[in-house]
C-alpha cells in the first residue's frame, strides 16, 4: 500500500480564472444604477455574470437578453476598472431602452449620453487592459483587378466581395463587379 506522501500531484497553473457564472452583487450594483436613472423595468430583468470565454474585450451587453457579460480578467485591474466596466455595459443596455427599437450605433450619441447620466462621461470606446488578442496568419491572399491591392483574409470569402475603395471611387460606393476581388494566393 503507498503512503499518501509519496504521491506526487503535479498541476500546471489553471488558465481558467476562479470567477465564472453569475454576480449577483454586481448584479444589484446594475440594478440599483438603473433604478436611479429611471429604468426599473431593465433594473428588475439584468442579469450580470463573469465569461471566462471573453479573451480581448472587457465586458458585452446583449440588450435582448438584458445580459452584462465581463471578463474574468478584471479582477486584476482593481474594483475602480470593475466598476467603470460595469457602468461602460450599462450604458449599451440604457442607450437602446432610450433608442426603443430605432437602431443605433454601438459608441454613438446615445451612448455618450448614457454614460454622462452614469457618472462616466469622459468613457472612451475602447479599453487599454493589456488583454492579448490572438493572431491568426492570413491563408488567403484576394487582389481587387482595378487598383491591384492585396487583401489578406485568414478565412476563403465567400459569394461576391469588392474593393470599397474602388466602389466608391467608381461606383458612388456601390457593388461593381468590374472591382470583384480576385483569389491570388492561399496557404491551405
Amino acid at each position: 500500500m503507498r503512503l499518501l506522501k509519496q504521491l506526487e500531484f503535479a498541476f500546471q497553473r489553471s488558465t481558467i480564472h476562479p470567477r465564472a457564472g453569475r454576480d449577483v452583487a454586481l448584479e444589484t450594483t446594475a440594478r440599483d444604477i438603473l433604478s436611479a436613472l429611471g429604468a426599473t423595468r431593465l433594473a428588475d430583468s439584468v442579469r450580470v455574470e463573469w465569461n471566462p470565454r471573453l479573451q480581448t474585450c472587457a465586458g458585452h451587453a446583449h440588450f435582448r437578453k438584458k445580459l452584462i457579460s465581463l471578463n474574468p480578467r478584471l479582477c486584476e485591474h482593481g474594483v475602480e476598472e470593475i466598476d467603470r466596466t460595469l457602468r461602460h455595459e450599462i450604458a449599451h443596455l440604457l442607450a437602446q431602452l432610450r433608442s426603443g427599437r430605432r437602431r443605433i450605433l454601438p459608441h454613438g450619441a446615445e451612448w455618450r449620453d448614457a454614460c454622462r447620466d452614469l457618472g462616466i462621461g469622459d468613457e472612451v470606446r475602447c479599453h487599454n487592459l493589456p488583454f492579448q488578442a490572438k493572431r491568426y496568419a492570413a491563408c488567403f491572399v484576394y487582389r481587387c483587378p482595378n487598383c491591384r491591392r492585396d487583401f489578406q483574409r485568414v478565412r476563403r470569402v465567400r459569394g461576391a466581395v469588392a474593393c470599397l475603395a474602388c466602389c466608391r471611387a467608381h461606383n458612388r460606393g456601390e457593388f461593381d463587379a468590374r472591382f470583384q476581388l480576385q483569389l491570388c494566393r492561399s496557404n491551405q
